[in-house]
């Protein structure tokens, strides 16, 4: 590009971007500088004296570099002719090429980013003897406070610095991934031009499609999940002449420190790491089943989103039927009772790019699930018999007195009750709904001394709710039971029978007074004493005095407090829809 040589004011340049304010900001403290002891000057060539120079400077001005600087021309005697720092914005040029006064073109060679100079040129190396029309008087000696902004080569490509990197990198970005990362963007001289922090959202985009500028887009590319770069961009590979219209001027080097979040390609299916499968596994999920199950949520670089275990309760859920998301769904499958296992879901199968709650959008979820328990509604009671006495004629029924000791506990081995430490057995009516509907099936057809396992779905225990402080809601039960002993019920229906034969004088006994109505007293000693000398039998496990109160209510027809010879009948002289019990 060439230039005439020409006093900067009068130079064409397009208009920075750079906000007016941090010009004039950089423009004070130039002004404000302190001075600086001047050595003597013959006056024959250029004179150049640092007055700050960075303690770092990766790169120095060559000949045919670029470079972006602020300044302030001045005569000796202090008079200005021209500023950058008044047209708020960088004086833009190629070094060695002719477009500058040859004096300047010297003064820049070896300048660092942020290095500050004033140099001092000699009419011969400034404008000569002709000087500039109504701004430069002929022969004049030109003094210049320069500080250099950017510095860049034609030549250059990105530079890559990483800083941090995670010692586990099992994936790197490639072309067409969409990633989440943070950023600062400086310039060379470390103005701050954006930020992803500042706004506390991640920046988030396809890479190597051309969503991005070309110099972002190659400089992506490899980086892993947590690691941290610094990506430093040439303005051909960035916004170029033009810079973006906004906060980045043109020609402008840019500079992104990065910090990558996420990362997940839309090809991408779930990922499953089994982390402790145990053994032996009975039964594997599958669609339809009901899970409950303790997660730990969290975002790829660490972020924690949710916890069941902070709630202290399982997620309880049907599995393959749209309960969950598509990922989980899918990564619930195949599961053993107890398992452990990571599932990380990209976007897609997750909560897409809209996000929920604590997750933002397009983010990679990875879930490190515990499964305590599942079941189908279509399971029965299952039972397992450990120990079968010899003799084992007399079998478990409906109606019997049951005397057993058990261990109760859930799926994943915690222990909810036990009457062994109670020190007593559990007694209970079989078939009586004195306990839950599968226990009740897994105590019959069992004989005394008999031990079984019993494995009972929710369905067929505490179902959805369980029991407030005891039994979680949805939980498969498991009952180690031992028979210690069983007395058989009645018939059903009965709640009292006969040994012996039937008195055809029963109603005459009973009425003890023989006034043809026989009250509660009378029924009771009666039905005691036939129970007392073995006469009769109640039906076990209940009160006697409750039994007898029931039976009476039953021959009471008119429930006017006592039974009548027309009232008074055996339960075989009972109607077949009239149930004693």
């Amino acid at each position: 590009m060439d230039r005439p040589r020409m006093p900067p004011r009068r130079r064409r340049q397009r208009r920075c971007c750079w906000p007016l304010l941090a010009a004039l900001l950089v423009g004070c403290v130039a002004c404000q500088a302190p001075p600086v002891p001047e050595p003597e000057w013959d006056g024959k060539d250029v004179f150049v004296q640092s007055s700050y120079v960075p303690e770092q400077c990766p790169r120095a001005v060559r000949s045919g570099d670029f470079v972006r600087y602020h300044y302030h021309g001045t005569f000796p005697d202090g008079r200005k002719f021209d500023s950058s720092y008044d047209r708020g914005s960088t004086f833009n040029v190629f070094v060695g090429k002719g477009q500058l006064i040859a004096g300047m073109d010297k003064a820049l060679v070896g300048m660092c980013v942020n290095e500050r100079r004033l140099v001092k040129i000699p009419p011969h190396l400034g404008y000569g003897s002709e000087g500039v029309s109504d701004v430069i008087p002929a022969n004049s000696v030109l003094h210049f406070d320069v500080l250099l902004i950017d510095i860049w080569n034609t030549e250059d490509q990105i530079q890559i610095q990483t800083y941090y990197k995670p010692e586990n990198c099992s994936r790197t970005i490639q072309v067409s991934d969409f990633v989440r990362y943070h950023y600062n963007g400086t310039f060379l001289d470390g103005t701050l031009f954006d930020s992803s922090h500042n706004r506390m959202r991640t920046y988030d985009t396809y890479v190597g499609i051309g969503w991005l500028i070309p110099g972002m887009d190659k400089g992506l590319l490899g980086m892993c999940i947590g690691e941290k770069r610094i990506i430093t961009v040439p303005p051909f590979l960035a916004y170029g002449e033009d810079g973006d219209g906004k906060e980045i001027p043109g020609q402008a080097s840019l500079v992104f420190d990065v910090a990558l979040l996420d990362l997940h390609n839309p090809k991408d299916s779930i990922a499953v790491e089994k982390q402790y499968v145990p053994e032996p596994c009975e039964r594997k999920s599958q669609v339809g089943d009901f899970l409950r199950y303790h997660y730990n949520g969290t975002l790829l670089d660490g972020t924690r989103f949710d916890s069941s275990y902070s709630r202290n309760h399982t997620y309880d859920t049907y599995i393959g039927k749209g309960y969950v998301i598509a990922g989980m769904d899918e990564g619930l499958l195949g599961v053993c009772i107890g398992e452990k296992r990571r599932i990380t879901i990209p976007p897609h199968l997750g909560y897409g790019e809209e996000g929920t709650g604590k997750i933002p959008g397009s983010a990679v979820l990875v879930f490190d699930i515990h499964v305590i328990d599942f079941h189908n509604p279509s399971d029965s009671v299952a039972i397992t018999t450990h120990y079968k006495p010899s003799n084992c004629s007399v079998l478990s029924k409906k109606g019997d007195y049951l005397k057993y000791h058990y261990n109760a506990s859930l799926l994943d081995g915690t222990v909810l009750e036990s009457t062994f430490s109670l020190g007593k057995t559990y007694n209970i009516v079989l078939g009586s709904g004195q306990i839950v509907l599968g226990m009740d099936m897994g105590l019959r057809d069992m004989c005394v001394g008999e031990k079984r396992t019993v494995i009972i779905p929710p369905h067929f225990g505490y179902g959805e709710t369980g029991v407030e402080g005891e039994v979680p809601g949805s939980a498969v039960l498991v009952f180690d039971i031992e028979l210690i002993e069983l007395v058989s019920g009645l018939p059903e229906g009965y709640m009292f029978v006969w040994h012996g034969d039937v008195s055809p004088n029963l109603f005459e006994e009973i009425d003890k007074d023989n006034n043809g109505e026989v009250l509660l007293a009378e029924f009771s000693d009666y039905i005691l004493e036939q129970v007392n000398s073995g006469k009769g039998k109640l039906a076990p496990g209940f009160d006697s005095e409750t039994v007898v109160k029931n039976m009476f209510s039953n021959q009471d027809r008119n429930g006017d407090g006592k039974i009548t010879v027309e009232e008074f009948k055996l339960k075989d002289q009972e109607s077949k829809r009239h149930d004693e019990l």
